[in-house]
C-alpha cells in the first residue's frame, strides 16, 4: 500500500508539470525538445555543474554533452560561468528565461507544501520533513545533489 500511495503522489507531480508545459505551449511553438527539458531540469538540479559533471551524471559522453549545452545556451536557457578556483573550467547555470518559462514545477510543490501545513499538525510536519530526508540522504544513494542536498 505504501509503494502503491508515493506512486500515486509522483505521478501527480509529474501530470501537473506535463499539464503547465502543454498549456504554456498551447499558443506557441515549444522551444524546448522533451530531452532538452530533462537536461535543463538535471541542472537546475544539479546547481552549477560542469560539462564532464552533467555529462557523468546523465551518463553521456562528453562531447554529446557539450553538444547539448551549446544547444541549449544559443537558446537562451543556459551560460556558462567560469570558475574563480579554475580559470579552465566553466559551470553551468541556467537562465531566467529558463526560470521564467519552464520552471513550474517548483510552483505546485510549494502550493502543495503549503496545503500539508494547513491539514497537519507542526510535528506531523516536522517528522515527514525528517522522513524525506532520510529517504532522500540514506535511501536514494544513486542519485546525490550535492550541495542542493543538504538544505
Amino acid at each position: 500500500m505504501l509503494e502503491q500511495r508515493f506512486e500515486t503522489v509522483y505521478t501527480k507531480f509529474k501530470l501537473h508539470f506535463y499539464q503547465e508545459i502543454f498549456e504554456r505551449f498551447q499558443n506557441r511553438e515549444a522551444s524546448l525538445t522533451t530531452v532538452e527539458t530533462f537536461a535543463m531540469e538535471t541542472i537546475q538540479a544539479l546547481g552549477s555543474p560542469t560539462v564532464n559533471e552533467f555529462a557523468s551524471f546523465m551518463r553521456i559522453s562528453p562531447p554529446n554533452a557539450a553538444y547539448k549545452i551549446n544547444s541549449l545556451i544559443r537558446k537562451g536557457y543556459v551560460q556558462k560561468i567560469q570558475s574563480e578556483q579554475d580559470k579552465r573550467e566553466y559551470h553551468l547555470q541556467v537562465t531566467q528565461k529558463y526560470k521564467d518559462y519552464y520552471n513550474i514545477s517548483n510552483d505546485y510543490v510549494h502550493v502543495v507544501t503549503e496545503r500539508m501545513r494547513q491539514r497537519f499538525t507542526p510535528e506531523e510536519c516536522a517528522k515527514l520533513e525528517e522522513m524525506l530526508s532520510i529517504i532522500s540522504k540514506e535511501l536514494m544513494p544513486e542519485i546525490s545533489l550535492g550541495s542542493a542536498e543538504e538544505t
